[in-house]
């Protein structure tokens, strides 16, 4: 069916109504502020579930440090062959996007996320297995294309799943298993370091098929997105999947299940998302499509040219520049920067959905502005041991405290802002922004380390101060929100303006409520 929704011409709600094929007849359409009093009205009647009852793992950090892989292959750690190995990561990312632009939308987000698992696992036993540099640099491009199609799916799904006042933690969890992988690999590094031989490296590889392979075996037992199954006229399954997960009785006519129900069917045409994989015109076809499209684009961008990946791919490269050359104490620090930076990621996570996603981005990207100033001068001396230790300190607060304000974010605030029927597309333009930017850093970063030095430091710290001036003037606070609503509020003329507005008024209303 492609029938449109038809808008009553009255100004007042009419009680929502099921037609006898399970469709949702929604309310006559309700502004931007009856919708966030209604949500809060169904939530004091029905709170919802209470607030607590893998991707692609990146390796390749710790191993480019390791003299076995380096000799193996006839490495150096920088350079350009370097970037080659790190760059077909990224490529395949960007090839991984077209399934991912299109499988979410056509069969579901469980069975996208299915695909690129199978994909990564694939490339991951490749990778491990390579006898010569070819056959590395193939399982490399399979691993980032099968991570890149699940990434997508994955954040789509967990965002159309989540209840709105707990979205913002769920998907910086989902984020924040990054380091999970990180960890796993890094730790797994200070051991097998040691080995004078290929497993040395070839068996942090193959720990990349853990996760994949738990997805992969257990993703269709879980239930479907609800905003999917409407999709496809499935409306009683989307429902009793609200249920089931946004009520805290589990009661099908729960008044916050018929008030999401209500705004799904009024945003989301039967069989109404763009199957046009390679059309992505939709998301500037209006004022509102282009202005979450700049938002995608400018976390996509920002989250990954911020000075995090520089640290992220080449710590132990960083660390042997500040005087740290012992191969097991590089690998022991770059364990620790897994664990740091994933408390950080935790921290952010627990509070994204209490301070708001606008405040810790501000917060978060000013702290790492100065942070960064202070490395330049503290590493901008060579042999001084005292002042390179510090700036190795430095270096890892600035991961704790991006991972507090960015990888929450980056999970989050993309999906968040894209109407159904460009989430799927939107969030594969999100990944293709996203490797574009990673360009910079796996083609750019070792290069530059090899002919400046920390004076790389001072470019990403200008770039940073750029990204809070942009931060402040654009940015809009969807905390609190659901999908639905947060579409309307990117209707607006001014979205930044009328998010804080309505936000305002919903704190107002409630102090008069408690007095």
């Amino acid at each position: 069916m492609n029938s449109k929704k038809e808008e009553s011409s009255s100004g007042h709600s009419d009680p929502q109504k099921s037609s006898d094929d399970g469709k949702i007849e929604p309310h006559s359409p309700r502004s931007p502020e009856e919708r966030l009093a209604a949500l809060q009205d169904a939530l004091k009647v029905d709170p919802g579930p209470k607030s607590w009852g893998w991707a692609a793992i990146q390796v390749m950090g710790g191993i480019n440090s390791m003299h076995q892989y380096q000799q193996y292959f006839n490495m150096t750690g920088v350079g350009k062959r370097t970037s080659l190995v790190f760059g077909i990561f990224t490529i395949g990312s960007l090839c991984g996007m077209i399934p991912a632009s299109y499988f979410p939308d056509r069969f579901g987000r469980r069975f996208s996320m299915f695909f690129g698992n199978a994909v990564l696992i694939v490339g991951a036993v490749i990778t491990a297995n390579a006898r010569n540099k070819g056959m590395f640099l193939g399982g490399r491009f399979l691993t980032g294309f099968g991570a890149a199609c699940a990434g997508a799916s994955a954040k789509s799904y967990l965002a159309e799943m989540a209840p709105a006042h707990h979205r913002g933690a769920y998907l910086g969890f989902l984020n924040s298993f990054y380091y999970i992988g990180q960890m796993s690999a890094t730790g797994m590094m200070v051991a097998t370091g040691e080995w004078q031989n290929d497993l040395s490296w070839r068996l942090p590889l193959y720990i990349q098929t853990v996760p994949a392979g738990i997805n992969v075996l257990f993703i269709f037992l879980c239930p479907e997105s609800p905003r999917w199954l409407y999709s496809v006229g499935k409306a009683d399954q989307a429902r009793l999947v609200l249920a089931n997960l946004h009520s805290r009785t589990r009661d099908l006519n729960s008044p916050l299940i018929d008030l999401e129900m209500e705004e799904i069917a009024e945003k989301i045409q039967i069989d109404g998302a763009d199957k046009r994989w390679w059309d992505f015109r939709p998301l500037f076809r209006t004022r509102a499509n282009r202005y979450s499209a700049y938002m995608v684009i400018l976390i996509g961008t920002f989250g990954q040219l911020s000075g995090n990946g520089l640290i992220t791919y080449f710590l132990p490269i960083l660390l042997q520049q500040a005087g740290i050359v012992d191969q097991h104490r590089v690998l022991t620090l770059n364990f620790v920067n897994s664990v740091t930076s994933y408390i950080g990621a935790l921290a952010g996570s627990f509070v994204i959905d209490r301070f708001g996603r606008r405040r810790i981005l501000l917060t978060a990207t000013s702290a790492v502005t100065v942070i960064l100033a202070i490395v330049c001068g503290l590493l901008s001396e060579q042999g001084n041991s005292m002042r390179a230790n510090a700036g190795i300190t430095f270096i890892y607060l600035f991961m704790v405290i991006f991972s507090f304000g960015w990888t929450p974010m980056q999970a989050l605030y993309p999906a968040e802002v894209l109407s159904y029927q460009a989430r799927a597309k939107g969030l594969a333009f999100l990944g293709v922004v996203t490797q574009l930017a990673s360009l910079i850093n796996t083609f750019g970063m070792p290069v530059a380390l090899e002919a400046i030095r920390w004076k790389v430091y001072l470019i990403f710290m200008c770039w940073d101060f750029f990204e809070v001036v942009v931060i402040y003037l654009f940015v809009v606070e969807t905390k609190g929100f659901t999908l639905e609503e947060i579409v309307e509020i990117f209707g607006q003329t001014n979205p930044k303006k009328f998010s804080n507005e309505l936000l305002r008024n919903a704190r107002h209303n409630r102090a008069q409520e408690t007095q």
